[in-house]
């Protein structure tokens, strides 16, 4: 889902049992099929090449291409054979808007069918581990992709409640059709349905759950955005192309760019690039608090992955979301310092192990030992993983203010500095801290006498005056020193290469492989790295909704949150604060306005939410 510099995509107690599902009947001399269960985790018994393959279309409540008739939504469905004798399973659902374009995972799959319309290849290995096992999939195609009706909305209300109506049909509350146009029913399921998916997969996931619609019984989003303006916009400023919703929907469908003409301009229209500020359009695709979709509506548990160096689907859109969440709603997380990326291609070995566990416990209600882990997982470098009782880890927030002699400590200080809002990479704004730059201001610590963790959100306070109405503005904090770290910020791999082998992850057909390709760490050795950015149109200081431009000469202070992240600073290493311009890493819509900002170092500070330590200084 990304442009330009976006595009590189790159146990339990041993107790061997029999789960009965429920709704089939319990094990007898004329017993009917059931779902086995070993050690907490159910086996492969049912044959994946046996399975049945099928497909409905679900109708959906919305017309999204005008065409006057509702939307139907294609579904692709394979269960294990033993669902024709009484079997009820539970639902495993894929839904993409990617199958047309560009493909999905990270070997680009794309479906395959049979002379009857139904797949031969379903992508991705969902299917291939998880139907042995006792479970159907479903393969969704979003509307206006694929095989479903009307147009592509980059996260609009249609793409939610197409995904929506589904989820419905397996629960009995929506009608079906087959090719002929004969209803369908799925009396073959239970009704309790999971989704998992990548990106703007995983955010139809947030977007269909924040619904709160009966039958999702659990979520598994995976560097998934749950608020569309942050994904283009940081404060108000663009943060990628301008025309980026009307560039994804078209992306993603091969239909004529013509049938859904009128989408797009209503798209680019709401959209408004001229002022990157949030309005009605924006408020429908925020999946936290907008009309359609409401973190506060979730009732479904929640199993989000997020990478802290992703640059297309910011970890914001994680945070915000996590913490905006109902406290009652179940919750497990993975916090990585990778880039865009699926951990199937990261981790495989555990992150199969650990979604097995979970679907198992939340659609299967098998009793592992999945909720009595820890719930967080965290990434603290290359081959280094923690766990913790939650995210973030509990901390002290310490507040660093900038010296006129170029440090950072605890004390305020008196006296200004200024730089110019150009466009410039993060290496030229970071790089050489302790020389003069006219595009950035930077200001370091002395090195620390510990290993020292900040885990959570960051916020940064700047007295400003600008020379013009308005700026934008931009903080980094950088960790200096010589190591090797996740270079997770490499658009191609979002931190992983390929390695050789493969793994295969499944049952196999001869039309639908399991079989995948192997990638470890991607590790840069440096003398810094970037940790954690904040951005700000200084004319959206006051609100996102209207752009209030500033009087030049005037003193304004300028609060915000920057980034989330998660980073271990070792002893030895020197925090580092970078004020700068605008971030030629980040965007493809600005060009730098060319302001000149005052910065006064009394009114001036970031601060931090540090687990352990604190840095050196006065």
């Amino acid at each position: 889902m990304s442009t330009s510099k976006r595009r590189g995509v790159f146990a339990a107690v041993a107790l061997a049992t029999v789960l009965v599902v429920a709704g089939a009947p319990a094990a007898s001399a004329t017993a009917k099929p059931a779902i086995e269960v070993s050690g907490g985790l159910t086996q492969p018994v049912f044959s994946y090449q046996d399975a049945i393959r099928e497909h409905v279309r679900v109708q959906s409540p919305v017309d999204s291409d005008g065409d006057g008739r509702k939307d139907l939504v294609r579904v692709d469905i394979i269960r294990p054979k033993e669902t024709n004798f009484g079997l009820k399973v539970p639902v495993i659902m894929h839904e993409s808007p990617y199958y047309d374009a560009p493909g999905v995972g990270f070997e680009l799959d794309h479906k395959t069918y049979d002379a009857d319309g139904n797949l031969t290849k379903f992508p991705l290995f969902y299917d291939n581990y998880f139907v042995p096992r006792g479970y159907a999939f479903v393969s969704v195609d979003m509307i206006g992709t694929r095989l479903s009706d009307g147009c592509p909305t980059s996260g609009g209300r249609s793409d939610v409640l197409g995904g929506k109506a589904v989820i419905d049909w397996l629960n009995g509350r929506a009608t079906a059709l087959d090719d002929k146009g004969n209803p369908v029913r799925a009396t073959w399921t239970t009704g309790r349905t999971g989704m998992i998916g990548h990106s703007g997969e995983g955010a139809l996931a947030i977007g269909v759950a924040g619904t709160g619609v009966r039958g999702l019984a659990t979520i598994v989003p995976l560097a998934a955005p749950s608020n569309w303006y942050g994904l283009w916009r940081a404060n108000g400023t663009l943060t990628d192309t301008k025309g980026g919703q009307e560039w994804l929907a078209t992306m993603v469908d091969e239909d004529p760019d013509e049938k859904c003409a009128a989408v797009h301009q209503r798209m680019t229209a709401g959209s408004d690039d001229a002022t990157g500020n949030y309005n009605a359009y924006w408020h429908e695709l925020d999946y936290r608090t907008g009309p359609v979709s409401n973190a506060r509506n979730v009732r479904a548990s929640v199993f989000p992955v997020v990478g802290l160096q992703d640059r297309n689907v910011m970890a914001d859109q994680f945070s915000t979301w996590w913490a905006g969440l109902p406290r009652d709603v179940q919750r497990k997380v993975w916090v990585t310092q990778y880039g865009h990326l699926d951990p199937f291609w990261a981790r495989r070995d555990a992150w199969v192990n650990t979604l097995h566990k979970w679907f198992d416990h939340e659609l299967m209600g098998v009793p592992n030992d999945i909720m009595r882990q820890p719930r967080a997982d965290v990434q603290l470098g290359p081959d280094r993983w923690t766990t913790q009782a939650d995210w973030p880890a509990p901390s002290r927030t310490v507040t660093l203010r900038p010296q006129h002699d170029g440090s950072l400590v605890r004390t305020p200080s008196t006296g200004t500095g200024s730089y110019h809002d150009t466009l410039q990479t993060e290496a030229a704004m970071a790089g050489d801290p302790g020389t003069t730059n006219p595009n950035r201001l930077a200001y370091l610590t002395s090195p620390l006498r510990n290993a020292t963790r900040l885990s959570g959100t960051p916020s940064v306070s700047l007295r400003v005056t600008l020379d013009k109405p308005t700026a934008n503005l931009g903080v980094m904090l950088v960790d200096y020193g010589q190591d090797t770290r996740i270079h997770g910020a490499d658009p191609m791999g979002q931190g992983l290469k390929l390695i050789d082998g493969e793994d295969c992850v499944g049952e196999s057909t001869a039309d639908d492989d399991s079989c995948y390709v192997r990638a470890a760490d991607n590790t840069v050795t440096s003398g810094f790295q970037v940790v954690a950015r904040g951005f700000m149109d200084a004319q959206n200081h006051t609100s996102l909704r209207h752009s209030t431009p500033l009087t030049p000469g005037r003193s304004y202070q300028i609060t915000w949150s920057m980034l989330p992240q998660d980073y271990e600073f070792k002893a030895g290493h020197r925090l580092g604060m970078v004020l700068t311009g605008t971030n030629d890493d980040i965007t493809d819509a600005e060009t730098g306005t060319g302001t000149k900002v005052t910065v006064d170092l009394a009114g001036t500070s970031i601060s931090l939410p540090l687990v352990t330590g604190t840095p050196s200084g006065k």
